[in-house]
């Protein structure tokens, strides 16, 4: 293992990220909140750790391999995510222990969205605009957004980028370099949150709140700047449109990036991963809306856009509110919960198993009752018109166990601490599918929980957001072994 190199990479990260502290201040001076020497502390120690971290090893400059890479990613969510708490734990309003800030900072950068937090209408804004940044840089996945600088900086960023990017096709490329791909992603990005900003702004939204929202929507995080979410603002258009966004950053980047070059739809419509991940959203809209208008739940169009921006916002895990979602009748609360558990399509921003593996593991269920009727014919699974190989179904099905595995465990450390089965079954949805809200006692905050759940949700958070295998790697024997 190469501890030189990834000491070096780890300080020039943690520097980079101590510049994402100053936009903060300047939100405070603006408002004159008080919090400036908050972020002002918080932006030193990042920034003078970083560098201390970087200047023994500086001139270490030989290349990352595959294992470096998997080390680095995971080291870097959790060292980030602990100097993103620092900003919180010195702030005076509020007033947060190291845990509930530790947990905050972890829920942000993995775009989770579950919170510690209350009386969000009268936090400091620039403690609001914080809890936003964090979401926006971690949607696209911050190491991904780095390693288009990388490369200015005298390293390679293929290891990095292959051990980051969620979905089952980590290996290809949307340009022959990964800075420009990186770069790529990143211009797709950033042009969807100055759409959907805009739009949420002209649809009656204050500046400062459509473009906190707009960063939470792009990056499917669900932080909110109201304690009420997108309740609070009573507005049909603007659920309408945050449905759209939603749905569109649930969909895999490289579509985007692809039909962005081509100059139409043709991608998406022949791409079988989104026909699927489309179906189901319109199957679970329809299915919510019908529900909403027979109970009489709302008026007619306040049931289509609520029904659609609340199955959107959970099936994508970004986990916004536009009503008390886990009082709606019948099937429909545990429906949703259970979207989550797919959320969008790989290389999107939303969390949970992802649309490819869901349609995999629907597609060799499917064969393998055709081979009881046909057991000596070979049946071949196929993603449009190509055959999908035994080693990725394999790797499907590790990925679904280990999933399982992991979340029994979170769930029996939950009951074991005393939680009700409701609140300890979708604590660990919300944070292993990086959704955010739950059921029963976590389906507005998290403040109540005891520590050991809150360790066990940064945990969980951080798995999601790094597709299991990624962290889950580091303590198998063979890793350390040269």
């Amino acid at each position: 293992m190469r501890y030189g190199v990834i000491a070096r990479i780890l300080g020039l990260l943690m520097m980079l990220f101590s510049l994402t502290l100053l936009p903060p201040i300047l939100v405070s001076l603006i408002y004159q909140d008080g919090q400036s020497l908050a972020f002002l502390e918080g932006f030193a120690v990042v920034l003078l750790s970083g560098a201390l971290i970087w200047w023994p090893n500086r001139r270490n400059n030989m290349e990352l391999r595959v294992r470096d890479g998997f080390l680095i990613t995971s080291l870097f969510w959790v060292v980030l995510s602990v100097s993103g708490a620092v900003p919180f734990f010195f702030s005076s309003e509020p007033s947060m222990v190291f845990v509930d800030a530790l947990f905050e900072s972890v829920s942000g950068l993995t775009t989770t969205g579950a919170t510690v937090l209350t009386g969000l209408d009268g936090l400091p804004k620039s403690i609001l605009w914080y809890r936003q940044q964090i979401q926006w840089l971690g949607g696209i996945g911050i190491i991904v957004l780095a390693v288009a600088m990388l490369p200015m900086l005298g390293i390679g960023g293929m290891q990095l980028y292959r051990a980051e990017v969620p979905g089952p096709v980590k290996d290809s490329k949307l340009t022959p370099r990964i800075a420009e791909t990186a770069k790529a992603l990143s211009y797709i990005y950033v042009i969807l949150t100055i759409a959907c900003a805009l739009s949420y702004w002209a649809a009656g939204m204050t500046l400062f709140d459509a473009i906190g929202h707009s960063f939470a929507t792009i990056a499917t995080g669900g932080f909110s700047t109201h304690d009420a979410s997108f309740a609070y603002f009573d507005s049909s258009t603007i659920e309408l449109i945050g449905s759209l966004f939603l749905f569109l950053s649930g969909i895999n980047f490289a579509l985007h990036f692809m039909a962005w070059n081509q100059k139409g739809p043709g991608q998406y419509i022949r791409d079988p991963e989104f026909r699927f991940y489309a179906g189901v959203m319109a199957g679970g809209c329809i299915i919510t809306i019908v529900l909403l208008l027979i109970n009489d739940v709302y008026v007619p169009l306040s049931s289509i856009s609520k029904g659609l921006f609340q199955v959107l916002s959970v099936a994508t895990t970004a986990g916004f509110g536009t009503g008390d979602f886990a009082s709606w009748p019948g099937i429909l609360p545990v429906m949703l919960i259970l979207m989550a558990f797919m959320g969008g399509s790989g290389s999107s921003t939303t969390g949970g198993m992802k649309a490819m593996r869901i349609l995999l593991i629907y597609r060799q269920g499917a064969r393998e009752i055709r081979r009881i009727l046909h057991p000596n014919a070979v049946i071949p699974i196929k993603l449009g018109n190509r055959p999908v190989s035994d080693r990725i179904l394999q790797a499907v099905w590790g990925f679904f166990s280990m999933y399982m595995v992991v979340f029994v465990v979170l769930l029996m450390i939950n009951l074991a601490v005393g939680l009700d089965q409701v609140t300890a079954w979708t604590a660990v949805v919300a944070t292993l599918t990086n959704l955010g809200p739950g059921l029963g006692e976590v389906s507005s905050t998290f403040q109540t929980m005891p520590d050991l759940t809150k360790w066990g949700g940064m945990a969980a958070m951080i798995l999601g957001r790094l597709e299991i295998f990624t962290l889950l790697v580091l303590f198998t024997p063979e890793f350390w072994r040269r």
